[in-house]
């Protein structure tokens, strides 16, 4: 069994600026065209293209229009008033656009930044979103919204694939006559993507799910899509990331043989505590699953949320929130970190693209055993022994939040300074078992 991948019901539907695609609407009779968009991502959505200032019955070339500071879109000359047509342009429907791509900088398009400005021609020093961007996001708070300017940033643009990708298996599902059965396998489908940006959401979109026969499907499927949206919307962190982790082992240690089991109990702990890249697990999940004997880890989302062919790398770098981009709810761009889970320097990591067979493998007696090919050795022999440690030490102990990384210092022989003087730090207090093997 392979890793699934999306059919032709779950392609995308892109809203986007008609001028990124090389339309000439521009007020000066150009266009801007995106590369990335037109070349990169267009394989594999279908565009949505519409120019509000062409529908308000701008021509091409015209003059440039602004905004003033009371929120009017008028031309530079300030004779033309175009807010009133601007206002009763028609929205994207609820369900017709998985994501949108505005124009930057654009008075219309903008989705944050754009100045205002004052009768004398002035800027006010206010800005804001365009008039009609501003518009879509505030009827669509949950819309994954982005402009081509922001998606030169390879973070943003693997954030914003990956939402997009899965709102669209959302939609194809709730778009047909789907069952209860259908949005319990959605979910389970997509538990450890879920579990990776917003645990709690994921909690009560299971709850969600179990009570779906017992009321309305329509009303069942619009709480589902907005607590399914909203969690995507938050930023998958390091201790969310190693919670999925921890949960995919749970599913699947049993299912491995104890040199296997503890290969990937080893790189998950590494990642956890900073010392290998997401990839690294991930990767390890992914071959696991290539070999056709764990069917759900094969059909988890996580392992592969768009599609490979985008050649969209794993980065470390945490996604930087558009200044004033998004209104409520849940500060839609990023989110506190309330995984019990260590989280190592550089925090912030998110899921992406994770390309098969790009890891060197070598062939181990016991890994051959078992029909796997063993990675090889990513970390070195003492990191390996730090980890293990470590490991051991959560299985015994489940120490204050406010203690841990000195406790890691610890077992990993980092000493802290009153260890040094000679003091003997305090024994940890017992508490209920934790880590990866108690989860098992």
């Amino acid at each position: 069994m392979s890793i699934m991948a999306g059919t032709d019901a779950e392609r995308p539907q892109v809203g986007v600026s008609s001028c990124l695609l090389g339309a000439l609407v521009r007020f000066n009779g150009g266009h801007k065209r995106s590369g990335f968009l037109t070349d990169d991502l267009g394989r594999y959505v279908d565009w949505v293209p519409y120019c509000p200032e062409i529908e308000v019955g701008l021509g091409t070339p015209r003059e440039p229009i602004r905004l003033t500071s009371d929120h009017r879109l008028v031309n530079r000359g300030g004779t033309a008033d175009h807010t009133p047509a601007m206002a009763a342009l028609p929205l994207p429907l609820p369900l017709a656009v998985d994501g949108y791509v505005f124009k930057a900088k654009s008075p219309s398009c903008g989705i944050w930044g754009i100045p205002r400005y004052r009768d004398d021609g002035q800027a006010s020093g206010a800005t804001g979103p365009g008039l009609y961007a501003g518009r879509v996001m505030t009827r669509f708070p949950l819309l994954a919204v982005e402009d081509e300017g922001r998606l030169n940033d390879l973070g943003l643009r693997e954030a914003f694939a990956e939402r997009v990708f899965a709102a669209a298996r959302l939609r194809a599902v709730l778009s047909g006559n789907w069952e209860p059965a259908d949005l319990v396998a959605f979910h389970a489908r997509h538990k450890l993507q879920l579990l990776a940006h917003d645990p709690s959401r994921c909690r009560s979109a299971g709850r969600l799910v179990a009570a779906a026969g017992a009321v309305p499907s329509a009303e069942s499927g619009a709480a589902y899509r907005e607590l399914f949206l909203a969690a995507l919307a938050q930023r998958a962190t390091r201790g969310r990331n190693a919670n999925a982790l921890q949960h995919a082992y749970s599913r699947i240690g049993r299912s491995l043989s104890p040199p296997l089991r503890t290969d990937l109990v080893v790189r998950i702990d590494a990642y956890r505590c900073g010392e290998v890249p997401l990839s690294v697990a991930v990767a390890l999940l992914a071959h696991y699953a290539s070999g056709g004997q764990l069917p759900w880890l094969a059909g988890q989302t996580y392992l592969a949320p768009f599609p490979a062919g985008l050649r969209l790398g794993m980065l470390s770098e945490p996604c930087p929130p558009a200044q004033g981009a998004r209104p409520a709810p849940a500060e839609l761009v990023g989110g506190v970190d309330d995984s019990p889970a260590v989280k190592g320097p550089g925090c912030g990591e998110r899921l992406v693209d994770h390309p098969h067979g790009t890891e060197s493998t070598t062939t181990s007696a016991a890994a051959a055993s078992d029909g796997y090919p063993a990675v090889a050795p990513i970390v070195s022999a003492s990191a390996e022994s730090a980890a293990r440690s470590r490991l051991k030490l959560a299985v015994m102990w489940w120490p204050a939040r406010a203690s841990r990384q000195a406790r890691l210092r610890e077992v990993a022989g980092q000493q802290p300074a009153a260890r040094q003087a000679g003091n003997r730090a305090p024994a940890p207090a017992a508490g209920p078992a934790s880590g990866l093997l108690a989860r098992a």
